[in-house]
């Protein structure tokens, strides 16, 4: 265990890598390479706790300096990884050098989806994205101003800027061109819950609306207003598109690794060059919580997975079993913690109470729980990583039953 890996990107999971690998025992060089100058950090609290200002910069970090240093693990940041001669095993740099490896990680992340225009004009400069600490401070900076705000885009991180946007008194309109907000990932009473919570609290919803064309201002370079597909016209001061993420998979994909709504890679996270892997939100991977059932999911507590799972691998460990995927958002004074892949379920349990904004559903496939949505209620989300991929068949009336705790559900054996 004294070659040398080399980790491309310095989010969660190739941080995540380095540390595991050495706790693993790997004494050989480890390399961390990001294009951004910064300090390894979180990422989640930008869409929430960094927007609104209540931690520090500081705080994001995911480990110190220090601790890097004292690990042995090389931060090379501000350089990209721009080729992989895999017959050599060298990782070009933009940096002008050329590294022999061993082992490649690639953590690659994706890119937010971008608005496309074709009027030959400059890109909007009020037209924002979250994708790093930069872009939130910029959204921050709105936000503090009381601009008036659009979201386009009625998933996680447009709803969690509404939520901010709203606690200091920004006019807010979020359009989606679904019917509902989170339709790709909830079922339609979680829809219509946090529909109902966001219009309470003042955003403008427009559902099944899409932005017909952007008026810019004289000078072409700022959007005053949106006309949408209804007919409506919304004035902005500035807009944040939050319509997704595109897995980066440019520098496999150059290198001649086989790709498909990611980095395809086996049930060890290996790409087709056995001596290359790849984890996280870049990756269309085998998930045996369902059957083998290829998937690629965006997801903090995913990509720490992976994490573990390639250091294992790499050190000829025993990696640990598969675990279920997990998300969170924090909206308002909602914890909305969410267990599994609700896709092509059945049936659905709702137990608790929505009025008073503490409930649980449950989605069944032929009896079996296939995931589980949790609204402030800690102790169901625990009890939802038991159940989901587990090969316990419940009923229908069996999980409506509330005189019996989830945690109980989880822990008996069926009839």
């Amino acid at each position: 265990m004294n070659g040398c890996v080399l980790i491309v990107g310095t989010g969660c999971g190739g941080v995540e890598t380095a540390f595991a690998m050495r706790a693993n025992g790997w004494q050989g060089p480890i390399v961390l390479i990001g294009e951004e100058k910064e300090i390894p950090y979180h990422r989640p609290p930008l869409s929430k706790a960094y927007l609104a200002g209540d931690v520090s910069p500081e705080s994001l970090y995911l480990k110190s300096p220090a601790l890097f240093e004292k690990q042995g693990i090389v931060l090379r940041l501000g350089v990209k990884a721009l080729s992989i001669n895999r017959e050599d095993r060298l990782l070009a740099l933009s940096s002008g050098e050329s590294i022999k490896y061993d082992y490649v990680v690639l953590a690659t992340g994706g890119q937010p989806r971008q608005i496309s225009f074709d009027d030959g004009l400059p890109y909007p400069t009020n037209i924002l994205q979250l994708r790093d600490k930069l872009s939130s401070e910029r959204i921050a900076n709105q936000i503090s101003n009381k601009s008036r705000l659009a979201i386009i885009g009625g998933g996680y991180i447009g709803l969690e800027v509404a939520a901010t946007a709203r606690k200091f008194g920004c006019e807010v309109t979020l359009i989606e061109a679904a019917n509902r907000v989170l339709e790709r990932v909830t079922a339609p009473v979680v829809s219509e819950f946090y529909q109902n919570r966001h219009s309470s609290e003042g955003v403008n919803l427009l559902l099944g609306t899409t932005v017909r064309r952007f008026i810019r201002d004289g000078s072409g370079q700022i959007v005053r207003s949106i006309e949408c597909d209804n007919g409506m016209s919304v004035d902005v001061d500035a807009i944040v598109v939050g319509i997704g993420l595109i897995p980066s998979i440019e520098l496999a994909a150059e290198s001649g690794l086989d790709c498909g709504n990611g980095i395809l890679v086996n049930e060890e996270l290996r790409t087709s060059d056995p001596r290359i892997f790849a984890i996280g939100d870049c990756v269309n991977f085998p998930s045996s919580v369902y059957g083998g059932r290829r998937v690629r999911i965006e997801s903090v507590p995913n990509a720490l997975e992976h994490a573990r799972k390639v250091s294992a691998v790499i050190c000829s460990k025993v990696p640990r079993p598969d675990a279920a995927p997990w998300f969170w958002s924090d909206q308002y004074n909602l914890s909305l913690k969410m267990v599994g892949l609700s896709t092509g379920y059945d049936s659905v349990v709702v137990r608790g109470e929505i009025s008073a904004s503490n409930f649980s559903v449950l989605y069944l496939l032929e009896g079996r729980v296939i995931a589980v949505d949790t609204v402030n209620r800690a102790s169901d989300f625990i009890a939802a990583k038991k159940m989901v991929g587990s090969s316990r068949v419940y009923s229908v009336a069996e999980l409506q039953d509330e005189s019996f705790s989830l945690k109980e559900l989880a822990e008996s054996t069926g009839s």
